[in-house]
């Protein structure tokens, strides 16, 4: 039959037999010291074999099929194939037993509880988001330096991103068929391609099931919300006197959400704004900005609040009904705090988790055409659907209303005397409702196998791969010209109409003045659908070839080659309303992009043994790889990497690697055709009011790739005196040089001010309206991705595990923590920040870095009842590192460093539990409790700009859900 280290090392992961995988593990990652892996070839009707462990001297047995020794599976991290080759670059393992434990909704949510991983981008961590495009995406993001700097690989071979910004959405993985998630914690271009420059993360599936298993299971919060459930299928058999294989798997998961904060009664309404009392000449020893509690807004209301003039403060209730608005004493442009906060905000109708749901089928067909050769097809499909209430149309305190509006309650008619200002959270119209569906189709055709050549065995591959990707994104949002036209009514001869009616046939009249007010044909005629339809696509060709085509002293050398061609495009449309005008909706304002490019790369990898079973050296191996790569709109660039690893006696090993890695500008950084997201923003130019604007992106044609160079060092210790044990700690150091960047529309008002002109000429304001300073209102700003920054980031990762048989069973406990040391982007005109220690966001979500993650379990496995108990969680830290905290005789407030009267945001730790009950004929039971204490997350105010709900928490570092209950049982026959 066919070598099946042919088929596998194929998928670019590196194979060795049995007795040498213990050995291997230990360098690659403590973590492994209990992934379940299982031997190539079982089938369902082995015995369970026992887990690996670290201890070299005395490897696992392993089952036998066909009456030779089973391979095992190593860890991916090369693309050569030599038994015993200790991989310089780390590798962390989640493995099949630790997925199955978790029983997580999503594989990525629990992959994203690595202390390696940060900033991660999740469907809670994009409520409120609708333009991006990443609503109810999962997205991994290694060393908090951007998801897409983490390349993503499904049994080695690259994954199509998911958005035009080059995200890999985790939701089109086959997640019934993964069997272990393999993370390379350090640059791998040169034997992976772009985007590895974090490193690469590489799920592994079963492709060789036989027999028939499924999962069932269900999930709720202790609130009783969230409530989720997930069913899956497999069924492999193998036909043609076991020449062929086929393979069919199929998945369907659906999550309720939450909408608001449901039952949590941690909300406490935190805002972020500038402290009244500051004066940069006259009071400047005050903190600028103020971390306040029990803040809302003063420049808006569910019905409406008129914000300038004599009546300035009368708020309109149920039915127009007017009451006047108890500001409270803290008051500073569109925040303030106390007084009637709670009814002045926002931040709770938005959703807490977004309601998904997903199904997926995926298929694999295989042929031993002889001993040598193998055919095999391979196709899967996934679609998923998001709904959220995404946010509320805040119109803060911008909208000019006249004196003989016709919706002026009686009762304050008479004291209307000129044009006044109102701010309104239009309750009537309610939540805007982002709708996203999203489909995946992925179809692989290959060959692979082996032969004999010049005195040695080599292995071969080559494929062709299609991966296309759909996204649909429906807004219900208001039209602005309808809106603006509605809300500017008048009486003639007694009747309501639109004062513009002659010139908008069909205007219904809207009234601002009050809730609950309004027809449904009011609202059907403000309201409109927003939409975009974006379809990615990717092509690849590849072959690959591995051997060992000679011999040094210390053994032989192993080789690996390969040529890629891969043609990434995008093409899409959008609603005809947003083609004919401009930004014509409030958010939303989808835009077409269109275009290509093509990659044409080869490889060569080489690890050379240098020294063995010397007095100085157990082994000494060298590792290197070169890869060149020609881009069509950037051109040539070569990336590289070498690595060594020095055991000088069995119990340590040390390993260092040196790198330069890439990453190519995405689609969207090349080609995005001017899509606008909805923000507010303080404008400097006008006392520093603030603006609600629309920030418009586009495409930059000519970006040229980001280099980077990755520095990592390290040391294994698997002691002999006690078996089962591993640790390793590693130094990493990355350096990315011409990184791109898009500087958000706050930061191009700032730097104008600065007195930057460049970036002033990308600001436009509104053609007429209030006057400030001789300024209207800024209307929108575009910014544009550069080659201008430089990202650093360097830390250490601790990782150790044991294993040992206790009380009748088996103990496990491993333990994994990362040091960031520093974390910054300098784009050559701000001043850099580091922003390790950063709990809150440092102007975005995906900034959010503290100092220390960390993870640890304990496990007890006593047939039939299997118990463990985790640890996860962060250290303390703050709001903003740039940020100067004080109370008063503070030192001088400047646009980098502002001072701040609370800048402290603590850290958190939360329990997860598990127990497993296996029952006769392979069918487990299982409970999973996240959380197990209910911690509630910390409060993080929120400001000082609004770009969607304003809730007071950061999603990505603290729980949100409170305590998680998930309950299911599993089979195999």
């Amino acid at each position: 039959m066919i070598n099946r280290n042919a088929i596998l090392a194929g998928s670019g992961i590196r194979l060795m037999s049995s007795a040498s995988f213990a050995a291997l593990i230990a360098v690659a990652s403590p973590m492994t010291a209990f992934a379940q892996v299982t031997p190539v070839g079982e089938t369902a009707n082995a015995e369970p074999q026992a887990a690996p462990t670290t201890d070299s001297r005395n490897p696992p047995a392993t089952a036998e099929s066909d009456g030779a020794a089973a391979d095992v599976i190593t860890v991916t991290g090369t693309r050569v194939v030599r038994d015993g080759y200790k991989a310089p670059t780390p590798t962390s393992v989640i493995g099949a037993e630790e997925l199955a434990n978790k029983a997580a909704t999503n594989i990525a949510d629990f992959v994203n509880v690595l202390p390696s991983l940060s900033g991660s981008t999740s469907p809670r961590a994009n409520v409120g988001s609708v333009s991006a495009g990443q609503v109810g995406i999962n997205a991994l993001n290694l060393r908090n330096l951007g998801a897409n700097r983490t390349l993503i690989l499904l049994d080695g071979q690259r994954v199509a991103a998911s958005t035009l910004s080059g995200l890999v959405d985790i939701n089109t993985i086959p997640q019934a068929l993964v069997k272990r998630v393999d993370i390379v914690t350090g640059g791998a271009s040169a034997g992976y391609g772009s985007d590895a420059v974090a490193g690469v993360v590489n799920f592994i599936l079963d492709k060789d099931f036989t027999g028939l298993k499924g999962q069932v299971q269900g999930g709720v919060t202790t609130y009783g919300d969230d409530r989720n459930y997930n069913l899956s299928l497999t069924a492999g058999t193998r036909f043609a006197d076991g020449r062929g294989h086929l393979l069919l798997s199929g998945e369907i998961a659906h999550n309720d959400g939450i909408a608001g904060i449901g039952e949590r009664d941690w909300y406490n309404y935190a805002k972020l704004f500038i402290n009244p009392a500051y004066n940069a000449t006259t009071n400047n020893t005050v903190p600028q900005l103020l971390a306040l509690p029990n803040a809302g807004f003063a420049t808006a209301t569910p019905g409406g609040i008129i914000t300038s003039g004599p009546l300035r403060g009368t708020y309109f209730g149920p039915g127009g009904t007017p009451t006047q608005f108890n500001y409270g004493p803290i008051v500073s442009g569109n925040i303030m705090q106390g007084g009637d906060y709670r009814y002045a905000d926002f931040g709770t109708s938005g959703d807490l988790d977004p309601r998904t749901s997903r199904q997926s089928i995926f298929g694999r067909l295989s042929y031993d055409v002889s001993d040598h050769v193998q055919l095999f097809a391979q196709g899967s499909y996934s679609r998923a659907t998001t709904h959220e209430i995404a946010l509320k149309q805040f119109n803060l305190g911008n909208i000019t209303i006249q004196p003989d509006n016709a919706f002026i309650p009686a009762s304050i008619a008479p004291r209307v005397t000129g044009t006044f200002t109102l701010g309104t959270f239009n309750e009537d119209i309610g939540g805007q409702i982002a709708t996203t569906r999203r489909s995946s189709v992925r179809a692989i055709v290959g060959a692979q196998g082996d032969f004999d050549a010049i005195g040695t065995n080599w292995n071969w591959d080559v494929s062709a791969q299609r991966s296309v990707n759909r996204i649909y994104t429906d807004f219900r949002t208001t039209v602005t010209s309808r809106y603006n036209a509605a809300i500017d009514s008048v009486r003639v001869n007694g009747v309501i109409q639109c004062r513009t009616l002659a010139t908008n046939p069909g205007c219904v009249p809207y009234n601002v003045f009050g809730t609950g007010v309004n027809s449904q044909a009011a609202l059907d005629y403000v309201l409109g659908t927003s939409w975009g339809r974006t379809t990615l696509t990717q092509n690849v060709f590849a072959a690959n070839l591995r051997g060992e085509p000679f011999s040094t002293w210390a053994g032989p050398v192993s080789i690996a080659a390969g040529v890629e061609h891969r043609r990434e495009g995008v093409t899409g449309s959008n609603d005809p309303l947003t083609t004919a005008t401009a930004r014509p909706y409030f958010a939303g304002n989808f835009f077409a992009s269109t275009g290509h490019y093509d990659v044409t790369e080869g490889y060569l990898e080489a690890v050379v043994p240098l020294v063995k079973d010397a007095p100085f050296a157990k082994s000494l191996d060298l590792n290197g790889a070169v890869r060149a790569t020609d881009y069509s709109t950037s051109g040539y660039v070569t990336t590289w990497k070498v690595g060594l690893t020095y055991s000088p006696v069995s119990d340590v090993t040390f390993r260092v690697t040196r790198s330069r890695d890439i990453r190519a500008p995405n689609l969207a950084e090349l080609f995005q055709a001017g899509q606008t997201a909805t923000t507010s923003l303080v404008d400097p130019f006008r006392n520093n009011a603030s603006s609600t604007v629309s920030q418009i992106t586009s495409g930059n044609l000519g970006l040229t790739p980001e280099k980077a160079d990755n520095f990592g060092a390290g040391v294994v210790f698997t002691p002999q005196f006690l078996p089962g044990f591993a640790a390793s700690v590693d130094y990493y150091d990355i350096g990315i040089e011409d990184a791109i960047v898009t500087l958000n529309a706050a930061s191009v008002v700032t730097l104008c001010q600065q007195g930057n002109s460049a970036y002033c000429a990308q600001i436009t304001r509104l053609a007429s309206g209030p006057l400030v300073n001789n300024l209207t209102a800024i209307s929108s700003v575009a910014v544009v991705p550069v080659n201008v920054a430089r990202q650093k980031s360097r830390g250490l990762d601790f990782e150790a595990s044991y294993r040992a048989q206790l009380f009748g069973g088996t103990v496990s406990l491993r333990g994994l923590a990362t040091r960031f040391l520093e974390n910054y982007s300098n784009d050559g005109i701000t001043p850099a920040t580091d922003t390790v220690g950063t709990n809150g966001t440092n102007g975005t979500l995906r900034n959010s870095l503290p100092k220390w993650r960390y993870l640890a379990t304990v496990g007890f496995d006593h047939d039939p009842i299997a118990v463990s108990l985790t640890a996860r969680g962060f250290s303390a830290g703050v709001y903003n590192t740039s940020y100067v905290e004080c109370s008063s005789a503070c030192p001088v407030s400047t646009p980098a460093n502002m001072t701040i009267n609370n800048n402290q945001l603590p850290g958190a730790t939360y329990f997860d539990a598990n127990v497993t009950l296996k029952l006769p004929q392979d069918i487990q039971l299982f409970l999973s409790v996240d959380n197990i204490a209910n911690k509630d997350p910390a409060q993080m105010a929120f400001g000082t700009s609004i770009g969607a709900a304003p809730l007071s928490v950061n999603p990505l570092l603290y729980d949100v859900l409170g305590r998680a209950f998930r309950l299911g049982l599993r089979f195999k026959m």
